[in-house]
Formats: C-alpha cells, sequence, structure tokens
C-alpha cells in the first residue's frame, strides 16, 4: 500500500441520513486494535430482503449468531447512499465492521488506494478464499497500489457473480403476436412491432444504471480486446469516435427517436424501471442477474424469460459485487468470519435456489430449473471469457458523468458527436487526476 494516501478531507459534509460523524484518521492495515469479547458486529448492504443476495446474506447472519453469539447489527442502506458517501463514512468512527460495496477502479479501488480497506491477503490464506474465487472473479477483489483491479492485494471477496441480460416478458410477446428475438434484427424488429401496437418495448432509466449499461453492451458488441483493454485498464488510448462508441450512442439515439426508449426516461431511477417491467409496462429490460430472484417471486402472475444480448462476443458483466472489510473496524476477525459463512454450502445453495448466482454452490442441490438455466448461461459466458466489465469504474465521478451524458442525449440536447466529446474530457481529466494512466 501506499505510505502516502490520498485521504478525504475531515471537513467534508457528510449526507444527511448518516448524521454527524467524528472523523478518524485511516492506518495501515492492523492500526485498529480489535476488541476484545465483542457482543455485536455491524453489516451493511443494500440488496432487497426478497432478492436472491439478501435472502442468502440473512441466512449467514442467523448462521453467523448462531456460530459465534455475537449479535449483528444489520443496516440496509440504498446502492446510492453508500456509492457517494463510502470514502467520508469509512474514514469516520461510524464505519460499519463489515460491508458491501461496488467493485472498480473508481470506487473499491479508489478506497484501497485511500488506506480506507483492510487488506484481506491473510484471511484469503487463513480460509483460502482463493479456491472459490478465482480468475475473472477474482480480479474485482484484487487492487494494486494505484487502485487499478486485477492485481496486488486482496481488498474485497464476492460471493456470486452477475451480467446484464434481456428480460422479456412473454405473456406480452404472446398478446401482440410477437415472437422472442434471437437476433439484434429481429431485437429491433420486436420493438419496432411493439411501437406500431402502442407500446413502448424497453423500459428504461438514465438518473441511474440501466441506460448506461445498455449503451455499454452497445459498445461491446463491436469493440475489440484492444479496446476493453485501453479502456477498463488505461492502457492504451480509447478512440471515442471510433466505430464502438459511435455505434452505441447513434443506436441509443435512434431507438429513442423510434419511440423504443421514452424520452420520459431521463429522471427514472433503477428500481423504477425494474417495477415498470414487473408490472407488465413494458414487456423488454435490459439488467443485471441480480433482479432474477425479485421476478421470480414478484412475477408469480407473469411469464418471462431472459437472454444475453443477442449477436455479441462480449456482455456487461463481472463478479457480484465484494465485501470489504474497513480499516476503521475493530472487529475485523468476525468480519472475516461472516465472510466466510457467505460463501458457505449453505448459504451458496439458498442463494442458487433463490434465483441468484452463487460461486461455489453445489449444481445437484439447485432445484429450480429456471435458476440452473441462469446459472448454465452465466457458465457459458465465463468460458468464453466474455465478460466485459461496466463502463463506469474508470473514476470516482464518471457514473454521474456518464449517466448526465445519456441524459442529455435522450433530452436531445446534444448530439451524438458532443456526447461523446463530453464522455472523453470526463474520462481524460479523471483519469489524469487519479495518476493511474499506462505509460
Amino acid at each position: 500500500m501506499k505510505s502516502t494516501r490520498k485521504l478525504v478531507a475531515a471537513g467534508l459534509a457528510v449526507a444527511t441520513m448518516f448524521g454527524t460523524l467524528g472523523l478518524a484518521g485511516c492506518g495501515s492495515s492492523g492500526d485498529a486494535a480489535q476488541e476484545e469479547n465483542p457482543t455485536s458486529i455491524k453489516i451493511w448492504h443494500y440488496e432487497e430482503d426478497n432478492g436472491a443476495q439478501g435472502k442468502a446474506w440473512a441466512k449467514a447472519m442467523e448462521i453467523f449468531e448462531e456460530e459465534t453469539g455475537v449479535k449483528v447489527e444489520f443496516e440496509k442502506k440504498s446502492f446510492e447512499q453508500i456509492r457517494q458517501n463510502a470514502s467520508q463514512i469509512l474514514n469516520s468512527d461510524e464505519a460499519p465492521d463489515v460491508m458491501e460495496y461496488n467493485k472498480g477502479n473508481a470506487t473499491a479501488g479508489l478506497l484501497a488506494s485511500q488506506g480506507l480497506l483492510t487488506n484481506l491477503n491473510d484471511y484469503v490464506s487463513k480460509y483460502k478464499w482463493d479456491k472459490k474465487v478465482n480468475g475473472t472473479l477474482g480480479d474485482t477483489g484484487k487492487y494494486n497500489e494505484q487502485g487499478i483491479m486485477g492485481s496486488g492485494d486482496w481488498y474485497g471477496i464476492t460471493n456470486y457473480g452477475e451480467d446484464i441480460v434481456m428480460y422479456y416478458n412473454t405473456d406480452m410477446f404472446d398478446k401482440y403476436g410477437i415472437e422472442i428475438p434471437t437476433t439484434l434484427d429481429e431485437l429491433e424488429s420486436a420493438m419496432q412491432k411493439f411501437v406500431d401496437a402502442g407500446v413502448t418495448p424497453l423500459s428504461e432509466g438514465v438518473a441511474e444504471y440501466p441506460l448506461q449499461h445498455l449503451w455499454w453492451q452497445l459498445v461491446l458488441s463491436k469493440a475489440d480486446d484492444s479496446f476493453v483493454k485501453a479502456y477498463e485498464m488505461y492502457d492504451g488510448d480509447v478512440d471515442w469516435q471510433g466505430e464502438a462508441t459511435t455505434y452505441a450512442t447513434k443506436t441509443i439515439k435512434d431507438w429513442i427517436d423510434k419511440g423504443y426508449i421514452s424520452k420520459d426516461c431521463t429522471g427514472t431511477k433503477a428500481e423504477d424501471a425494474g417495477q415498470a417491467f414487473m408490472n407488465g409496462t413494458y414487456p423488454m429490460f435490459f439488467s443485471g442477474t441480480w433482479w432474477f430472484g425479485r421476478f421470480q417471486s414478484d412475477m408469480t402472475d407473469a411469464n418471462w424469460t431472459f437472454a444475453t444480448f443477442p449477436e455479441t462476443d462480449k456482455v456487461v458483466g463481472s463478479s457480484g459485487n465484494i465485501w470489504v472489510i474497513p480499516e476503521n473496524s475493530k472487529k475485523k476477525d468476525l468480519a472475516a468470519k461472516f465472510i466466510d459463512i457467505t460463501l458457505s454450502d449453505e448459504v451458496q445453495n439458498l442463494m442458487g435456489n433463490s434465483g441468484g448466482l452463487p460461486i461455489a454452490a453445489d449444481p445437484d442441490q439447485i432445484t429450480d430449473e429456471k435458476t440452473k438455466e441462469l446459472i448454465t448461461s452465466f457458465n457459458s459466458v465465463l468460458e468464453k471469457d466474455a465478460l466485459g466489465f461496466y463502463p463506469d469504474w474508470l473514476t470516482s465521478t464518471f457514473y454521474d458523468e456518464l449517466n448526465s451524458s445519456l441524459q442529455e442525449l435522450v433530452n436531445g440536447t446534444s448530439d451524438v458527436k458532443t456526447v461523446l466529446n463530453q464522455m472523453k474530457d470526463n474520462y481524460d481529466k479523471g483519469v489524469e487526476a487519479a495518476g493511474v494512466k499506462q505509460s
């Protein structure tokens, strides 16, 4: 770890929901003394109770309390709450002992380079986590001194995988006599038929991640490995006006103009977009496998299916988000014990049978046929080394900047070339400020 850290200024204001914090400086790994005979442990995550991860981790907390006699103080936070305030919170006395956090350079990598996360190397050796979390699944848990993922020390552990798929409401397709598409031409033809019938086909949201994931999938459908390496790992120059980014941005604009995507989605958040698919407002939703379990439990009166995006060698996705132990935690051994329980057979099998993508489940214990189909689909992606990661990992502000650029595209306030130049400027400034560009 760097000896000079990019510590967060103590005077930064933290969002109201966290209240006033007593800020404390972070030290090197191990500086926070372990509390003797702790009676409780604080855990944060942002998964829904009826989702696969939410169900599995609730079971992990139950097992943890039974095995240790230590009470779990669980606090559910939103994705945005943690994303926007993590640095301030983890540089404070209010940090949890273990929490779910976003993987990637600008999130977990940034916090690791700031000294706010515990180096997990010793725990990885103790629990042999690298036997279960390896290959591309392990890339998102390891970061070098600059906070670039894929190598260096362990700072996070995942226990599930994820990719972005197209969900189809088959009842709506049947109602309008439209076939589930298997090619890009068929996809666009199906969307046009829905528009002709007065139905907007794609549930989208630009206030959060859904549209940027669709944009990135369209980029990946035209990008080669050198582009992805330059974009994700700062190794080479990104051609922002090249074929891949131009195709993706033009396609989004075209789909908006044709009514495949509503112009009213600029203020729509991910939860609202997902709910709109679940209630049958839209027949298609391109989003993560983290929705799968909820669709299984909440769409019991509807028939639906899914598939990876047609005609692409790479798909949006990676390991799931990671469990991290804040450097300020004084209960790190207990936190590591909890992480290990999330990788246990009982918890992993429950996740699988709840519609998740566990990384260490026993396939023979997965009873739901639709879930087996999901796991088979994801395993196929892994076998092809087809994970294309996410578009917002590159700088600490690029998530919001990317959404802002796409909002302008949807609104029609900026054309394709202007949007791409804006993305380029934000990307270049962020990468330069982070000092991570490879020579």
